[in-house]
Parts: C-alpha cells; sequence; structure tokens
C-alpha cells in the first residue's frame, strides 16, 4: 500500500467540486483541497497549476453533461429546446459553481465544443450567424438567469407581511413551498415561449 494517497485527475476534480458544493466557490483553496484529499498542498502543483484552471476542469466535467445532439436531425427547435433543460439540469446539480460557468465558455473545451454544434446547427437551419450568436445567447441568459435564482422561494410564508400592503399577492405566502415545481414551469414557460417566438420568424 503506498504511503500516501494516490492522486488523479478525475479525483481531484471530484474533491473540488465537493468542496465548492459544500463551502461555495469561495471555500475552495488548494490548502483546502489537499486537505481533503490528504495529502500536501505541493502535491497538487504537479497535477493543477492553478486554482483558475482547476475550476475550468470542474466546470468541463459539468459540462459534458449538456445534451446538445438535438441538433444532429436538423431540428433546431428540438435541438435548443433539449440543449436548455439538460444545461439546466447540469447546473441544478451544482449551484454554487453557477457563477463561475455564467462568465461565458473561456476557453474550456467542453463549452466551445457545444457552443460550435449549437452555432452549426442554427446556421444550418438559415439562421445567419449574427443570429445564430444572438439565439446562443439568449438560450445562456435563460438557462443562467434560472439557475442563478429561485424568484418562488424569494418570498416570506408571512401571510401578513402581503395581505394589507400588496392585495394582489395575498397568495405569495405559499410560492416556497411549492418553489421547485413553479421555478420549473416558469422555466418552461420562458424557453417554450422562447422558441416559440423564433419560430415564427425562422428564415426562408
Amino acid at each position: 500500500m503506498p504511503r500516501n494517497p494516490i492522486l488523479s485527475a478525475s479525483r481531484i476534480r471530484a474533491a473540488a467540486l465537493h468542496i465548492i458544493d459544500r463551502d461555495g466557490l469561495d471555500g475552495l483553496s488548494m490548502r483546502k483541497l489537499a486537505s481533503e484529499l490528504g495529502v500536501q498542498a505541493a502535491s497538487l502543483y504537479g497535477h493543477v497549476s492553478t486554482k483558475d484552471d482547476l475550476l475550468h476542469d470542474v466546470a468541463a466535467g459539468i459540462l459534458e453533461r449538456v445534451d446538445v445532439s438535438g441538433f444532429e436531425g436538423g431540428d433546431w427547435r428540438h435541438g435548443l429546446l433539449s440543449c436548455a433543460r439538460s444545461y439546466r439540469a447540469a447546473l441544478a446539480e451544482h449551484p454554487n459553481i453557477v457563477p463561475f460557468l455564467a462568465y461565458g465558455p473561456a476557453h474550456r473545451e467542453a463549452s466551445l465544443r457545444r457552443l460550435d454544434v449549437v452555432h452549426g446547427g442554427l446556421v444550418a437551419a438559415g439562421w445567419s450567424r449574427r443570429e445564430a450568436t444572438m439565439i446562443a445567447a439568449s438560450l445562456m441568459y435563460l438557462v443562467f438567469g434560472a439557475a442563478l435564482s429561485s424568484f418562488s422561494s424569494g418570498f416570506t410564508e408571512d401571510q401578513s407581511f402581503y395581505r394589507d400592503r400588496y392585495p394582489n399577492l395575498d397568495k405569495a405566502h405559499l410560492l416556497p413551498s411549492v418553489a421547485r415545481e413553479l421555478d420549473h414551469d416558469s422555466f418552461e414557460l420562458a424557453l417554450n415561449a422562447f422558441v416559440t417566438g423564433l419560430a415564427a420568424r425562422v428564415p426562408g
């Protein structure tokens, strides 16, 4: 048996993601990661150059769950819907890393490969390159907006807070109890309205 735990890229990524899920982005440090893995911090630098590089590696693993195969059959509508739904589901598993991902694809291979498929699928369907870029960006606004916050959870369960001051929000105290369902349905409403609106102006 080796005296020190054997390190691997996948083990380091998994430990880093565990810390982020538990302690948030600011809670991740190379020292804490080393402690989690049972090694000295210096041992990590043979596998990871910087914390930022590590975060990109962790993000790439999450993005592997984003499904862009819906574009393969030439149906850009199906492609957008399946991409957005799988993206939101992947982010929902690890909400603490969402702010890091929200800055855009950067140099992440996993992000750029999927964006390339989305962009190519839209252009092949007749959208201009500029329109394809705007559609992809708009889809990300929807996905990350849904991932960064819960509208329904932002209400107090104290009915008296709304009853007298906000008569049209007299049921708002019930929203936190159905937050998961309502947030999902609200995302679906916005996503379908977005794709339907695009379909009404499809080129050609």
